[in-house]
């Protein structure tokens, strides 16, 4: 009534394999429970405030410069109606 027990090697790549899935067990864990009201301070709000300052004041600039660049091809405004962009009808022969 006695038991053989077999032994087995180990490789170290299942060593590692095995470590290596209980170190990234280990980090996400942690990670899955932060909720995302804590992971937001009030500096992140400040930057994301300052970049989207920065994109309102780039898209600015860049209808200024359109608008320029319009004025200086057509001579006119691009606030004004814009010009029909159809053909007037042809005028009869005479």
């Amino acid at each position: 009534m006695s038991k053989q027990l077999e032994t087995e090697v180990i490789s170290r790549r299942k060593i590692f394999s095995l470590l290596g899935l209980a170190a990234g067990a280990s980090v996400a864990m942690p990670l899955m429970s932060i909720s995302a009201a804590q992971a937001q301070t009030s500096g992140m709000e400040r930057r994301d405030d300052r970049r989207d300052n920065r994109q309102d004041r780039r898209d600015d600039r860049q209808t200024d410069r359109s608008d320029r660049r319009d004025e200086r091809k057509n001579g006119t405004t691009a606030t004004t109606t814009p010009a029909p962009t159809t053909t007037p009808p042809a005028k009869p022969a005479q």
